[in-house]
């Protein structure tokens, strides 16, 4: 992914809410499993790892980007953004 795409992605994902946290217990199926609806969903999603939580935030959203397949666009503290492209794209890319 180049430069601009991920800028533009960060762009929309500023004024996103979090549609997914990871608790205590780090990434479990339950996470995972909404994960992975609402980036099925939206293709792009903002993730919260709350502040209770003991998992290395870094390596947790690096881990669930793999484990989705999507791309890792942004961290920033305790929030990560993560997007997908759907076969029919909703979210257009600059070039």
């Amino acid at each position: 992914m180049k430069g601009k795409q991920k800028r533009y992605l960060r762009s929309l994902a500023a004024t996103m809410d979090p549609v997914v946290m990871i608790g205590k217990n780090g990434l479990e199926d339950a996470v995972i499993d909404s994960a992975r609806a609402a980036i099925t969903a939206r293709e792009l999603i903002k993730i919260k790892v709350l502040n209770n939580s003991p998992v290395d935030v870094e390596a947790t959203f690096e881990e669930l980007a793999d484990m989705l397949g999507a791309e890792l666009v942004q961290i920033i503290g305790h929030n990560g953004v993560l997007y997908k492209a759907k076969k029919e794209p909703k979210i257009v890319l600059p070039d």
